[in-house]
């Protein structure tokens, strides 16, 4: 009888092992799967994983469901699977609910509901939840406006690398927003952001160069980071481009190239008068052929995504 108990133990280790290795396998085949396009198949694999209260794929199964791989696009679906992972503290499931409270996805529009999945989400340290309950507290959406606590969840974002966390502390020390205004560090952290691509980061350090505000002014990098905003498709950054050709500011004056970058601009509505000045304005200077070597280098600089633009001979 004294031995009795120790083969018991043995057996219902091996019975509770069993079930936690199948269980770790599955995860893995549903993730395998994932990471191999099938998602049909991950779908099917999580389902059951996730209704047996699985953290993780309750979470995997929320991404499949918003992004509609394997399955139909479903927000309200994918809301049902966040919220249930939400609930167990799951930060990356915190901060996709807010999104879709925040959106209107699969819920109601509720910027309150999203400021406090945020919040919970980046108490964790979910960069992304950072930098968007620092958005929630800079406009003023489902919590009080305040521009400290909207720098503070910017700055522990922008230490985690967002861009867009870092470009928003260069626009709010370029305003003086929370902070005293301060060209300086805004010049700085629009650099940071820039470097990453952030194209709004990369137009405003252009536009900083241009006038000198917070770095010393300087024409070629101007026209620098107007192009990398410029071939992002970025209108005032095209536009401002033209204006710099047209006038050879940072560049060789190039009034086909000016006309070019200025018709291109003036697609965009909020662009539109600017750019069709300065348009207006090389095309007094240009002649008949010129016009329409920009234009025919307008059109297939837009066919090309923007690629090669500054090159007169685009195929």
């Amino acid at each position: 009888m004294g031995q009795l108990p120790k083969h018991v133990l043995l057996v219902c280790v091996f019975l509770f092992t069993l079930p936690a290795q199948l269980l770790a396998d599955s995860l893995s085949d549903a993730q395998r799967a994932y990471d191999m396009g099938n998602y049909a198949k991950a779908a099917t694999l999580y389902r059951p994983l996730a209704e047996q209260g699985i953290v993780s794929a309750q979470s995997d199964l929320g991404t499949i469901y918003a992004k509609g791989q394997g399955v139909p696009q479903d927000y309200k679906e994918a809301a049902k699977w966040f919220r249930l992972a939400a609930e167990e503290s799951d930060a990356y499931s915190q901060y996709n609910l807010a999104l879709q409270y925040e959106n209107g996805q699969g819920v109601p529009q509720d910027y309150k509901e999203a400021a406090n999945w945020y919040q919970l989400a980046a108490i964790q340290g979910n960069a992304l939840a950072q930098c968007n309950l620092g958005t929630m507290y800079y406009l003023g959406r489902g919590i009080s406006q305040d521009y400290k606590e909207a720098m503070r969840w910017y700055l522990l974002a922008a230490e985690q690398n967002i861009a867009l966390a870092k470009f928003n502390l260069g626009l709010m020390y370029a305003k003086g927003q929370g902070v005293p205004q301060d060209y300086n560090e805004a010049a700085e952290w629009y650099l940071l952001a820039a470097e990453q691509g952030h194209v709004l980061g990369q137009f405003n350090l252009g536009v900083m160069y241009a006038k000198g505000q917070g770095v010393p002014q300087d024409h070629n990098e101007a026209v620098k980071w107007y192009l990398l905003a410029a071939i992002q498709g970025n209108a005032s950054a095209q536009s401002s481009l033209g204006a710099m050709y047209a006038k050879g500011q940072g560049v060789p004056q190039d009034y086909v190239l000016a006309h070019m970058w200025a018709s291109i601009a003036a697609a965009d509505n909020e662009e539109q008068r600017k750019s069709t000045e300065t348009r207006e304005l090389v095309e007094k200077l240009m002649t008949a052929d010129q016009i329409a070597e920009a234009q025919d280098l307008a059109r297939k600089c837009i066919a090309k995504k923007f690629k090669g633009c500054q090159q007169k001979k685009l195929k």
